[in-house]
């Protein structure tokens, strides 16, 4: 699934490509989505101009110049291909995970600009796009949801009430959106390894300065992840023909059984699932 990182990217590939475009068309092939794509859906957007291309958490926001908005979710497997009508793409992903090149199924949205086409593919369908019409229901959308990590509101202060009698174990409480948005299952174990807190651990039993090493290091991932181009697990190739390569700096997603790259640290990587998902940390710098 695309995380924070991932979605960011193909946030700023959309910018580069549509901004203060207008739309002349859009196609839904599948309505089906994981929200059903309403009737009205290609009659609102069709006319539009794109002014900004937002993000909140793993949601994309379209923000169109009558202030209303659409929010894409990529869901588990969605991806966004940029192709451009005047020449033939040999890269149309606008993301780093995934084919680089546009599938011939499950290709179930397109939305048509003058000189190129924004297509939305997802073989699960468990991504959907959502028509917002004002700023106000924007907000109301997003109101259960945690801060981000780069924002002021996720500090000391907002953590540790939120930890208090909490025994739900610290790497469930960074996967939850309520929690805080964006933080993928990639990304969680990479934070709790920098703050050296075992994933295991309760919440109420986090003290103050590993919650100061959690805000911090959120940050650091998901900055450092970013600036890669996210994690592709496989190196593919973006509309730029770039890789994205955070995964080449994993310190411990998916090095089970191998050293620990900590300076000093003789420990191994182990790997166990928490609450069915693959979770990795190191046997002695994380007890």
């Amino acid at each position: 699934m695309p995380e924070l990182p991932e979605v960011e990217i193909v946030r700023q590939s959309l910018l580069k490509k549509i901004k203060q475009k207008k739309v002349k068309n859009v196609l839904v092939r599948n309505r089906n989505l994981r929200l059903k794509i309403p009737l009205y859906f290609v009659g609102f957007i069709k006319g539009q101009k794109i002014i900004d291309v937002k993000r909140f958490s793993k949601y994309i926001i379209f923000c169109f110049s009558n202030f209303s908005y659409c929010l894409l979710h990529l869901g588990m497997s969605g991806t966004i291909h940029i192709v451009n009508k005047c020449k033939k793409n040999l890269f149309t992903n606008a993301s780093f995970y995934s084919s680089p090149k546009l599938p011939k199924k499950h290709n179930h949205v397109e939305i048509i600009f003058k000189d190129l086409k924004v297509i939305y593919n997802d073989p699960r369908r468990f991504g959907f796009f959502q028509i917002i019409k004002n700023s106000k229901l924007l907000k109301k959308r997003f109101v259960r949801l945690g801060p981000e990590p780069f924002q002021s509101e996720f500090n000391l202060d907002y953590i540790r009430s939120f930890f208090i009698g909490k025994k739900k174990n610290i790497k469930n409480f960074l996967l939850d959106q309520n929690f805080v948005s964006g933080i993928g299952n990639i990304y969680a174990s990479e934070i709790l390894f920098l703050s050296k807190i075992n994933p295991q651990k309760k919440a109420h039993l986090i003290k103050e300065n590993d919650c100061k090493k959690i805000i911090i290091n959120a940050k650091k991932v998901l900055f450092r992840a970013i600036k890669k181009g996210g994690s592709s697990i496989r190196d593919f190739k973006n509309t730029l023909g770039k890789e994205g390569n955070f995964q080449k700096d994993f310190n411990v997603y998916e090095r089970n059984g191998l050293r620990c790259k900590r300076f000093g640290c003789k420990g191994i990587i182990q790997k166990k699932f928490i609450s069915n998902r693959s979770t990795y940390f190191c046997n002695i710098c994380q007890l």
